[in-house]
């Protein structure tokens, strides 16, 4: 993937929206509910390539976590912190395509 997985901004010019990043999109996706997905709340010593290696076989799939919760970076995020986990690493690469 050519631009990086941590940023949510979109690109405005004149007003209108001219690029979305693919880690946005994931995030739109989720929150208007067009890609399944259950949610946790993270536990003491849980990371997201932890969780991404459980879920979808792949630990360098942890982006994919991070964009749909919407944490723009970190493998690392403190306990308490709300997870939204995509139950399917494909949808969430459809929604980017």
């Amino acid at each position: 993937m050519a631009e990086s997985r941590y940023t949510f901004s979109r690109k405005v010019k004149e007003g209108k929206i001219i690029s979305t990043s693919s880690t946005y999109k994931i995030n739109q996706a989720v929150n208007n509910g067009l890609i399944p997905y259950t949610v946790i709340i993270l536990e003491q010593s849980q990371r997201l390539d932890h969780l991404a290696g459980i879920g979808y076989g792949d630990s360098t799939l942890w982006w994919i976590i991070a964009a749909a919760s919407g944490i723009g970076w970190g493998l690392q995020c403190p306990p308490g912190t709300v997870i939204k986990i995509p139950n399917s690493a494909t949808d969430a690469y459809g929604e980017i395509a």
